[in-house]
């Protein structure tokens, strides 16, 4: 579960995005959107069904701050933030603003002791504090129109930064999405959210999550809160232009050689191949994986031709040289393919999805007896290799693996043989 975790907390995101966005849809039906009428209607809710519904829309906005942060170190641990990945990343720093901001303003709409410390925190961080003592049931439409338009601002970035990602995961596995909501529920129940009493209090108790700027502010200063903040974010959106860059030979079309089928187009996973006539690669975006050669139906090594040229190549390990390097195994026990990520030995890919099925055919008809094919374990290093992959020697992908091919494995290890 935990591997799964880690490598869904983007589809993770969505998810919990659509939770507050169905739960919040019940609570803003019941709210009274008036400076005297809101926190009563909220006390209102917590009756069974409402109040879970609250609770699960609270936690649901906590659970979606620590998965962006995780998901945020995660990115940045592997570094992938880098070259072609600059768009997804850059993309991706505004949205932890709008995540923030979307969960400060809605503690606003409880206007109880919290809310009040909150709204009054953030104005004396914006030298503001004087328009505190001028709450009206305008300035609080003023927070509905926030706790609103922000989301939807928030929806609209995250569609935003999935765009240069061919077959985005905005969807979590079933398995892991029946986990976190039902989590979410039981948190609910035992732990129900209530509001503060909106008297004046001493102290009120904190949600760490999302207003731990407020405690911030106060133990050091609005302007070092602010030129922390932004220092922070110029920093992430200069992050791809202060790292080395990768030294990446894109992949090139022949065009004697594509028919423009678009396959890789449809298999490539950052969108860098666009489809006109021919296959056109646009080289800021080419991670040089070769998943697009291994999709590309002249990459057999069947053809005759005594120099094999794809129509869709990486010019520094061309399908050429991947059918030269194999011929000098064979005839042999076994041949394995692997990923050069993997660590495994055998003739080394970018990614086992750069591997033709073909060629798994090949090496069966010209002396080996078995073949295997070894990938990453847990997360592909190019997104979607592994499922690219697995998908084409099930059959349910072109390029197909032969009915005269039997196969067995699943995840990242298959093992190959002539029926």
């Amino acid at each position: 579960m935990f591997s799964a975790l880690k490598n869904h907390l983007g589809a993770l995101g969505y998810l919990l995005f659509w939770v507050l966005a169905a739960s919040g849809i019940y609570l803003y039906i019941r709210f009274d959107t008036s400076v005297g009428g809101a926190y009563a209607s909220i006390g209102e809710l917590e009756w069974w069904f409402g109040g879970v519904l609250r609770s699960m829309h609270r936690y649901a906005a906590d659970a979606f701050v620590a998965v962006t942060v995780a998901h945020v170190v995660k990115e940045m641990w592997n570094g992938r933030f880098r070259g072609f990945r600059a768009f997804s990343w850059i993309s991706g720093v505004p949205l932890v603003w709008l995540l923030y901001a979307s969960g400060i303003a809605g503690y606003w709409l409880v206007w109880d002791a919290r809310a009040q410390f909150s709204f009054l925190a953030t104005l004396e961080s914006l030298q503001l504090a004087p328009l505190g003592a001028q709450v009206s049931d305008r300035l609080f439409s003023f927070f509905v129109f926030l706790h609103i338009g922000l989301p939807l601002a928030l929806l609209a970035g995250m569609w935003i930064h999935v765009q240069r990602l061919g077959r985005p995961r905005t969807a979590a596995p079933r398995a892991l999405a029946a986990a976190t909501v039902g989590s979410l529920l039981v948190l609910a129940l035992a732990w129900p959210a209530a509001s503060e009493p909106a008297e004046a209090a001493a102290s009120v108790a904190i949600d760490w999550f999302l207003l731990f700027a407020h405690p911030l502010m106060y133990a050091t200063s609005p302007a070092l809160l602010w030129t922390a903040l932004l220092g922070t974010t110029l920093l992430l959106v200069a992050l791809p232009y202060l790292a080395p860059k990768e030294k990446l030979l894109p992949a090139i079309v022949d065009p004697a050689n594509c028919n423009g089928c678009g396959r890789c187009v449809a298999d490539c996973p950052y969108n860098a191949i666009l489809l006109e006539e021919k296959a056109v690669v646009l080289a800021e975006r080419c991670a040089a994986c070769g998943i697009c050669a291994g999709a590309c139906p002249s990459s057999t090594p069947f053809r005759s031709a005594q120099e094999l040229v794809s129509g869709i190549d990486l010019p520094d390990f061309t399908v050429h040289d991947l059918r030269k390097r194999l011929q000098a195994v064979l005839p042999a026990n076994e041949v394995v393919f692997s990923c050069e990520r993997s660590g495994r030995d055998g003739i080394a890919l970018r990614c086992l999805a750069q591997l033709p099925p073909s060629f798994i055919e090949y090496a069966l008809r010209n002396g080996a007896k078995r073949v295997r094919a070894v990938g990453c374990e847990g997360e592909c290093a190019y997104r979607l290799g592994m499922d690219l992959a697995g998908e084409r020697w099930s059959r349910a992908r072109m390029p197909r693996l032969r009915p005269s091919v039997r196969y067995s494995g699943s995840g990242h290890e298959y093992s190959f043989a002539l029926r």
